[in-house]
């Protein structure tokens, strides 16, 4: 049966999250065109998301959306199922909070060395994908000098407004919802194989957003062991 998120703003996850911080690609872009992604407009009615069946026996959806590198994948089966992820909220053209944010995963990115892609999955999800397809998040990518282990997605705009909203990007007030970058300033961190999910802001200190990782990750060493040896060091 599906699950119930809550809003990944929620007073109570915010505080939780906190807790624990503390402790090619050649014609791609017309392909796209041709699938009819850059032309749909957002007819998303706003209970929607809500309500839509997520096909996947949990509360995340199994739509089929697209990596920066132009690889179909599909959400729940292909990225998440039995995963440690860490996923976020951004889009090409915002010129708020998310050229920062992508700057300090980066350096979450470096911290979790070869664990990226093995161990832990970075995800970063277009809040605007009719105009980022595939080869505009590639170039993205590219200019942030991202590296393996990390991937950008775009799909259907009613896919991703359902992948938002079970993700818990959203926001219950429909006016401050509609903001893209409002969604923008956390990342949702969670453990699929023991359903175990927390949060952190993405602007906080690499090393922290480290120990929530870490703190989900059964294969990592506990935080405070590398704590200590940097105290000591």
């Amino acid at each position: 049966m599906n699950k119930d998120i809550e809003p990944v703003n929620s007073r109570r996850e915010i505080l939780a999250g906190m807790g624990l911080a503390v402790l090619g690609l050649v014609g791609l872009n017309s392909a796209w065109k041709k699938l009819g992604f850059e032309e749909r407009k957002s007819t998303v009615n706003p209970n929607i998301s809500k309500y839509r069946p997520t096909d996947s026996d949990t509360q995340f959806p199994n739509v089929t959306l697209y990596t920066h590198d132009g690889e179909a994948v599909k959400f729940y089966d292909d990225l998440i199922r039995d995963k440690v992820v860490a996923i976020n909220m951004m889009y090409s053209q915002c010129s708020g909070i998310c050229p920062k944010s992508t700057a300090n995963l980066l350096q979450v990115r470096k911290l979790l060395g070869e664990r990226a892609g093995r161990d832990v999955f970075m995800y970063s999800i277009t809040l605007d994908p009719v105009r980022d397809t595939p080869k505009m998040l590639r170039q993205y990518a590219e200019r942030y000098g991202i590296e393996d282990g990390w991937k950008f997605l775009t799909g259907a705009t009613e896919d991703i407004e359902l992948v938002r909203y079970r993700l818990g990007f959203y926001d219950p007030e429909e006016d401050l919802d509609n903001i893209k970058e409002n969604h923008t300033g956390m990342v949702r961190i969670g453990n699929d194989e023991r359903n175990r999910w927390s949060m952190a802001p993405t602007l906080s200190d690499p090393e922290q957003i480290m120990s929530t990782i870490n703190h989900l990750d059964p294969k990592a060493v506990h935080t405070a062991v590398h704590t200590l040896q940097s105290m000591y060091a």
